[in-house]
């Protein structure tokens, strides 16, 4: 399964854990998702309506959008496991209602002093490890930054301790929530890797199978390990216990008795994590028919893609474009922006990135020059082209899945965060005895040099951040917030956003049907996936050449728009990802 979000199909817009112990076997009565919520106070979307609420109540109580982003962030780690959680790491944008700023921290996962650009060749046969062996390894787990990245954001724009923040979370842990169907799917397209491993089967497979959908799920072990981070603050993960907990999953994962693999061994260290900071980066910007638009910057390329992209549709009057002709002209700027995307963007500390020039009019003029009416760009089309189309090199996508959520408070401030542990349940190993899984982060790097004789910006090297697709975005006008969003999905988180954008500004759609339309993502390539109702409306894009892969449900987006007076409005999913949870903190009409 490498995704669980579920598209509305019907309305053709845009047009385009758990258990350390035996699961308790009652029923819990489920928990309505409310996609739309409009009012006042604050908002929160997030993928699970117990996070929600745990934002939405740290609101209530006069706490910051930092503050909310936080309990909802460790909520989710428990209502969301396979997902993200403590073993993930990912990227908060903010803005500051008092300064009027956006700020960002990077709180991606890092490689182990120990890792290098040959560490996914294996020695026995001088090849890349095939990918699922890869995946499902010690070797694939980055040093965490989640439990960074909420200390950071605390430190910098909230008002409450981080065990306070904690407080909801514990809770959940504790108490147990309902099974839902997505969580119930996750475990079972995961539990043969699940199965290899002691603490994995143990956590999500009691007695040997999936818990049925309504099973109240707890997780005493992950409440425990949040309540001794809430003791003895964040030293416990970096460095201390928790974290030599870590590093020995990694060295020497607890596979079960009859495990049928033999997983490469990991190798961070305590020492990695004691070395593990998060990065305040400013963010990228970039402006688009008189809206600013603020993304991540590397290591992510999710900020540097959408803002090329932008840029390049900015060249045409994409609204006064027939449907056609505007779709054509999205999926093209999508698919040039990858280009440059897969040949420039890597961790800046270890890659020169162009931001600037990816960023410029003057390069959105030149890529802009070879879209063409009539017909349809060589895929892979190549970066930096002149306007003769030239063929490109591809760059693997191995980024699949992830979370994200928006968080505003009564003040005005703003948290667009995205957060992961890669793959749908990430390493799928279970840190004995602290209820959580650990990502796969670093098989988002290239196992091999992808960019024939130009230099390949992703290989690993110790201490370097993989590349990233996340795109958490923030949207001002006049420089106040209008928009917040961003989505999972892995690389076609970036083209969710921009199609979001483009439905939203370009369209002039309202916020929920610009999220709830079927969407196409475009990232390089010779077809575009898109999913079934976008499809049936694009005979005239196959005419100009498109080829469409379908896929059911692509991403599934968190957004909050900014309404005059105070006034918010809050939009996530109806189906894709089994549906979103939208709150307010004083519901209006």
């Amino acid at each position: 399964m490498t995704a669980r979000t579920r598209a509305l199909t019907t309305a053709v817009v845009l047009t385009v854990g758990l258990i350390a112990a035996p699961t308790t076997a009652s029923a819990a009565p489920g928990l309505a998702k409310e996609p739309l919520a409009t009012g006042y106070g604050g908002a929160v979307v997030s993928d699970t309506v117990e996070a929600t609420e745990a934002g939405i109540d740290v609101l209530r109580r006069g706490g910051t959008a930092a503050d909310a982003a936080v309990a909802v962030a460790a909520t989710l780690g428990v209502t969301d496991p396979f997902m993200a959680g403590l073993g993930g790491g990912g990227y908060f944008v903010h803005y500051d209602a008092r300064t009027g700023r956006v700020s960002t921290i990077d709180g991606r996962e890092t490689t182990p002093a120990a890792g290098d650009a040959q560490m996914f060749i294996d020695p026995a046969t001088g090849a890349p490890y095939p990918f699922p062996r890869a995946v499902t390894s010690g070797l694939s787990v980055g040093v965490p930054g989640m439990l960074a990245t909420w200390e950071r954001a605390l430190q910098r724009w909230g008002t409450i301790k981080l065990k306070d923040a904690l407080k909801p979370a514990i809770k959940v842990a504790d108490k147990g929530f309902p099974v839902t169907p997505e969580i119930r799917a996750e475990i079972i397209a995961n539990q043969d890797r699940l199965k290899q491993f002691t603490s994995s089967a143990e956590l999500f497979l009691p007695g040997g199978a999936a818990p049925e959908v309504g099973t109240v799920m707890r997780n005493p072990d992950l409440a425990d390990t949040y309540r001794e981070i809430a003791k003895q603050g964040t030293r416990a993960f970096y460095g201390g216990s928790i974290g030599a907990d870590v590093a020995a999953a990694t060295q020497h994962p607890p596979l079960a008795p009859d495990a049928t693999i033999t997983p490469p061994p990991g190798r961070m260290t305590v020492q990695d994590l004691r070395d593990y900071r998060t990065i305040d980066r400013a963010p990228t910007h970039v402006t688009y028919r008189g809206y600013d638009v603020y993304g991540m910057a590397p290591s992510s390329s999710g900020g540097i893609t959408v803002g090329e992209a932008l840029n390049i549709l900015e060249t045409f009057d994409v609204g006064a474009m027939d449907r056609t002709q505007a779709l054509h002209h999205y999926l093209e700027a999508s698919k040039l922006a990858f280009a440059d995307r897969n040949r420039y963007i890597g961790d800046p500390a270890f890659v020169n990135v162009p931001q600037d020039r990816l960023l410029s009019d003057a390069h959105a003029a030149l890529r802009a020059c070879l879209i063409s009416p009539t017909s349809v760009l060589p895929a892979p089309t190549a970066p930096d082209a002149g306007c003769v189309p030239a063929a490109g090199t591809a760059s693997p996508e191995n980024e699949v899945h992830t979370n994200h959520f928006v968080v505003s408070d009564r003040r005005g401030n703003v948290v667009s965060y995205t957060n992961t542990i890669e793959q749908v349940g990430g390493s799928a190993i279970v840190v004995p005895g602290r209820g959580f899984l650990l990502n796969n982060e670093l098989t988002d790097f290239n196992f091999t040099p992808t960019q024939g004789s130009a230099p390949d910006p992703n290989l690993a090297a110790p201490g370097k951040r993989p590349r990233s697709s996340m795109s958490p975005t923030i949207v001002l006008k006049d420089g106040k917030p209008f928009l917040a969003l961003g989505s999972p999905g892995g690389s076609t988180i970036i083209t969710t956003v921009l199609q979001i954008l483009v439905n939203r500004i370009d369209f002039g759609m309202n916020l929920r049907d610009s999220v709830w339309a079927p969407r196409a993502t475009q990232r390089n390539s010779a077809s575009t996936v898109a999913e079934p109702a976008f499809i049936a409306a694009a005979g005239g894009l196959q005419a100009l050449g498109h080829v469409f892969t379908p896929q059911e449900f692509i991403g599934a987006a968190a957004t909050i728009e900014f309404l005059p007076h105070g006034k918010v409005q809050a939009v996530g999913e109806t189906v894709r990802r089994g549906g979103t949870s939208a709150a307010v903190v004083f519901p209006a009409r």
